[in-house]
């Protein structure tokens, strides 16, 4: 693999107990942190060689009982401190690209097996397309969908494979975007700026009712959308600002 590299526990989620190795004074450390980390009773650990990636991908996939695997457009994100911070849909991919992640996707959830819809993530680099991660779930980054994206948001995809109920097709309906709400310390939320975000147009957001916060802690999403011809970027602008309408204090 070589230095650098990426230790991972084998099984996490958000970036907790990941860690890049970049010289060999690094590896009691990564190792360390990768046991603490992990969910599980399973010490074990991932090493991966490094990735110069262009950017991050979700594929939403939606693997059914009796029907074939479907796809939604690809959602562009961007992550900080192992979280992701905005993601939007559609994402800026070529063509080849998508075929390249339709088929890696389609073969590791079919492998897996069951019903449902997966979060499926890629790296895209100047040589091609790179299998990340997968969560057997809906996706932290396709809450975008909540915008009204697609003609079923990626919770409704994931109950009706899940109850065999049939999906005739997922077409693209808008451009949209999301932008996570962060709590700033510990304590109890209390948020404000609720009505300036609610009087924003083509805009709408979620509150998670998490009891308790800590800095940096997901609290909610701002939901921004628009036409499919209005400039993805400008949406994006757009729900962070939404996003920073809300404060959580305590």
């Amino acid at each position: 693999v070589g230095i650098p590299c990426v230790v991972k526990p084998l099984m996490s989620s958000s970036g907790k107990g990941q860690s890049t190795i970049k010289s060999e004074s690094d590896i009691e450390k990564a190792w360390k942190y990768a046991v603490e980390g992990s969910r599980g009773d399973v010490v074990e650990v991932i090493v991966e060689a490094f990735v110069n990636f262009n950017s991050e991908i979700t594929l939403l996939t939606v693997t059914q009982n009796n029907n074939p695997t479907l796809f939604c457009s690809p959602i562009g994100h961007r992550q900080e401190r192992g979280d992701y911070q905005e993601s939007w849909q559609p994402a800026h991919v070529t063509d080849t690209a998508i075929a390249e992640a339709q088929d890696m996707a389609r073969k590791v959830t079919e492998a897996l097996g069951g019903a449902g819809l997966f979060g499926v993530e890629f790296f895209l680099t100047d040589e091609g397309v790179y299998f990340s991660e997968l969560s057997p779930r809906p996706h932290d980054t396709g809450m975008v969908t909540l915008a009204g994206t697609q003609n079923f948001n990626e919770f409704e995809l994931h109950l009706r494979a899940i109850l065999s109920l049939p999906i005739a097709e997922i077409t693209l309906e808008k451009a949209g975007a999301s932008a996570v709400i962060l709590a700033s310390a510990e304590g109890t939320p209390l948020f404000t700026g609720i009505e300036a975000i609610a009087a924003l147009p083509k805009t709408d957001f979620r509150l998670f009712g998490k009891p308790t916060t800590r800095p940096y802690r997901r609290m909610g999403v701002a939901l921004v959308s628009d036409t499919l011809d209005t400039p993805i970027e400008g949406i994006v602008e757009k729900a962070k600002a939404a996003a920073a309408l809300v404060t959580v204090g305590n």
